[in-house]
């Protein structure tokens, strides 16, 4: 299944002639997760490849304006779509009773179910196949990181052992490869451990949201595929970042060397910044498999063999 991440607001503050302002799209399959959503992100999703009747949850970092702001207009746009599906919208303690003042703003009149929950560090949210879990970071307001990642995948079949076991090629296989003990003519019983390798892991995606270097992103984004984090400055301002709760640019690849990322990408960009050359020279002194985020960015996150 091909997982991709579409970066729809790179910016933070406030939209700028070049960036709007947070909200990353994760498109696996034929759904899609979006974590943040600032405003006018559905304005964004209608200018890329991505529907936004697709979205099937949507996880907020944090209560400032330029990550939460877009939601209203979109609830509403979805609904004049005739959205039918459900929508789940998590985020830090407070959100349940955000997204009940989001039903009520002016006239609107929801018809299809949207509920907030409330989640913390530890919780876990399960889809098909993945999960999201939050956890805490370092800002002004309490926000969450999230991790995206996908259930372990059966090791590789080894097919010579197979044959050598007995196991006609064909239909026999594909039940071992999916976990499956098969019976022989024989009466013997081959189970998936006796052909398969070790399993794999799944893909593993990690949103830092708005924070101050931690070692929870280090903890959480351990051999991540992509960490997307905070690098609102340069390091000649570091101590405007510290005081505002952000990162540098420098700061966030120290943080990728640390947990071993196999890729950085550089986001939450401070409108000062109309040029992305000094923000990605200066991760990649640090960690050179470092992008600076644009809009409408597309990356696709390869399973590894």
């Amino acid at each position: 299944m091909q997982l991709y991440v579409i970066f729809l607001g790179t910016g933070g503050s406030w939209p700028t002639v070049k960036r709007n302002v947070s909200s990353i799209a994760v498109k696996r399959g034929g759904e899609i997760i979006l974590f943040d959503c600032g405003e006018g992100t559905q304005r964004q999703i209608q200018r890329s490849e991505l529907s936004y009747m697709q979205i099937k949850s949507i996880f907020i970092s944090h209560f400032h304006g330029d990550h939460f702001l877009g939601l209203p207009g979109l609830i509403q746009t979805m609904q004049l779509n005739d959205r039918k599906d459900p929508l789940l919208i998590y985020g830090p303690k407070g959100t349940s009773r955000l997204v009940e003042t989001i039903k009520n703003l002016g006239y609107f009149k929801p018809t299809y179910e949207i509920r907030g929950v409330d989640v913390d560090e530890g919780d876990k949210v399960r889809f098909e196949g993945y999960e999201v879990r939050p956890f805490r970071v370092n800002h002004n307001v309490p926000t969450l990181g999230f991790v995206l990642e996908e259930d372990e995948r059966p090791g590789r079949f080894n097919k010579e052992k197979a044959l050598e076991l007995g196991v006609p090629e064909g239909p026999l296989f594909g039940k071992l490869q999916r976990g499956e003990s098969v019976k022989l003519k024989d009466g013997r019983i081959i189970t998936p451990d006796m052909v398969l390798g070790p399993p794999r892991p799944g893909r593993k995606i990690v949103y830092s949201g708005d924070t101050r270097p931690t070692n929870k992103v280090v903890e959480y984004a351990k051999n991540a595929d992509l960490l997307i984090h905070d690098s609102t400055f340069l390091s000649d301002l570091e101590d405007v970042a510290l005081e505002y709760a952000h990162s540098t640019a420098r700061q966030a690849a120290e943080i990728a060397k640390k947990a071993n990322v196999k890729r950085l990408v550089l986001t939450h960009i401070s409108p000062r910044y109309m040029r992305d050359d000094d923000l990605e020279r200066e991760a990649k002194e640090v960690f050179e498999d470092s992008i600076v985020a644009r809009d409408f960015m597309k990356l696709e996150i390869r399973l590894q063999k």
